[in-house]
């Protein structure tokens, strides 16, 4: 053989990506399937290569025997000794053969099964190393257009992007830069073929991870990802860092990064906005670039939402041929109608709870006589003390006296008794509070009359009292003030002699 081989070898596991196992393998089975064609058999055929891969040979391993039957895997002693003076009746011995006096047809068979063998190993080998790659991007040159599926050049592999993956905004010319999705691979007679995607929402991703930092180090993470390729696409985003603002770090400065990624889509409008685990800010936000005055949910366990807008955003939120309702249907995975405030002023709203929601929309406060004022709404108060009250589920001043009531707000971390008191002073400082059973009991006075009437009228000269924790006013019949809930005793002056 001829001493190149160890180059070609080398090249074969360069260019090819085939192992050298497997080159050496593929040789080895061309030399065997023509000594085969040859003498009828390969049983006894044994191959060996050189260490350096210099050379390869060929050998007819042949039993010695006295009298032979089969000359392809016997041979007489008196032949045998010629070669070898020790050998015996019985013993093997290896006969170097020529490749070149091998028939036309063996060589033939020969380069066939070897062509075939590498052909397999390499698809194999490029299986192998794209399968892992599904869901990332690659690219490649416009080479061709045939039935309207475009195919891609992409180097050792041929890539196809069938016309349902392709933009309606997207042309192409000879040697065009194509940058697309791989979401498929297909064994061809040829080798292997990439089916390729750019109207696939990970596009989108893929993308937007490469252009923004703070996505590709899961800073910021897309929740996800809607789209009407060549059109528009929403992107729910979040923050795992409350100092990092996931719309702005997608946007980039001066809408650089966005820009960035808007070229690529060849103009397609994107939206970007915050993900909230609360569905009525979802869905606000979602159907964005309207501006949305009120999310009612009609319906948790159906997922069924009425999202209310001024006349004037009407068409901006049902966007072209409903597309930005749509879009955010399949965001958030809410059903979504967006009606104006006059059409559900004329709605019949069967469910109490919808009815309540859509009688607030048009308030502008709650006017209820009975309603707590929001613990935010105190004058001067901690905003540090009002997040930890609000994170606790304790956000209106009626809560935060039923806390320190039952002592469940001396088990908040970060607050102290001194902030406590503090916001009790700033409460009592800035409101004015009426005891229910004060005013429960002068109704039931009212109500009926009573002989001790008399003789409350001459009680109305008693001295007052007041708490001596908060200052709020209390009278003898309490043990607790109504107010901060500290507790207290009245005792009796010993009269002076």
């Amino acid at each position: 053989m001829a001493s190149e081989m160890a180059e070609a070898i080398r090249q074969l596991v360069q260019e090819k990506g085939i192992s050298e196992e497997s080159v050496k393998m593929t040789i080895e089975n061309m030399l065997k399937a023509a000594y085969k064609r040859t003498y009828g058999t390969a049983e006894n055929a044994i191959v060996k290569f050189e260490d350096d891969l210099s050379d390869v040979s060929i050998y007819s391993r042949k039993t010695i025997v006295d009298g032979v039957y089969d000359p392809v895997t016997e041979m007489e002693l008196e032949d045998a000794l010629k070669l070898s003076p020790d050998c015996e009746v019985g013993d093997e011995i290896d006969i170097l053969e020529d490749p070149k006096s091998f028939a036309r047809s063996a060589i033939s068979t020969g380069k066939q099964t070897a062509h075939q063998a590498l052909s397999e190993s390499f698809k194999d080998n490029l299986y192998n190393e794209y399968k892992t790659k599904v869901g990332e991007i690659i690219i490649g040159y416009y080479q061709r257009e045939h039935n309207e599926n475009i195919y891609v050049d992409l180097g050792k592999v041929e890539g196809v992007l069938p016309k349902k993956y392709q933009s309606p905004r997207e042309r192409y010319e000879k040697n065009d830069r194509i940058k697309a999705l791989i979401v498929d691979l297909k064994r061809t007679s040829s080798g292997l073929q990439l089916v390729l995607s750019r109207s696939d929402p990970e596009f989108v991703r893929s993308i937007v991870e490469l252009e923004v930092p703070e996505v590709f180090d899961k800073t910021v993470e897309i929740h996800k990802v809607v789209r009407d390729a060549g059109y528009r696409t929403k992107i729910a985003v979040y923050s795992n860092r409350e100092d990092v603002d996931p719309v702005g770090a997608c946007v980039g400065l001066k809408g650089v990064r966005i820009q960035n990624v808007i070229r690529e889509l060849e103009g397609e409008k994107i939206d970007i906005l915050k993900y909230d685990a609360d569905p009525t800010i979802f869905i606000k936000n979602a159907l964005s670039p309207a501006e949305v005055e009120k999310v009612i949910i009609l319906d948790a366990d159906k997922r069924q939402a009425l999202a209310v807008v001024q006349d004037s955003q009407f068409s901006l939120a049902i966007g072209k041929q409903g597309q930005n309702v749509r879009l955010a249907n399949r965001l958030c995975d809410w059903s979504i109608d967006v009606k104006t405030i006059d059409q559900v002023a004329d709605m019949d709203l069967s469910d109490i709870e919808t009815r309540k929601a859509a009688e607030n929309l048009f308030s502008d406060s709650d006017t209820s006589e009975n309603a707590s004022p929001a613990i935010s709404e105190v004058p001067g108060i901690d905003e540090r003390v009002c997040d930890i009250l609000s994170t606790a589920g304790i956000d209106t001043i009626e809560k935060f006296f039923d806390a320190v009531e039952d002592g469940s707000i001396n088990s908040l971390e970060g607050l102290t008794e001194e902030s406590i008191a503090a916001v009790t002073k700033l409460i009592n400082d800035n409101f004015d509070f009426v005891d229910e059973s004060e005013v429960e009991q002068a109704d039931n006075n009212a109500e009926t009359e009573k002989p001790a009437s008399d003789s409350a009228a001459a009680e109305e000269g008693e001295e007052e009292y007041f708490c001596p924790e908060c200052g709020a006013k209390i009278d003898l019949t309490m043990s607790r003030c109504p107010v901060c809930g500290c507790e207290f005793e009245f005792q009796e002056e010993e009269e002076k002699e």
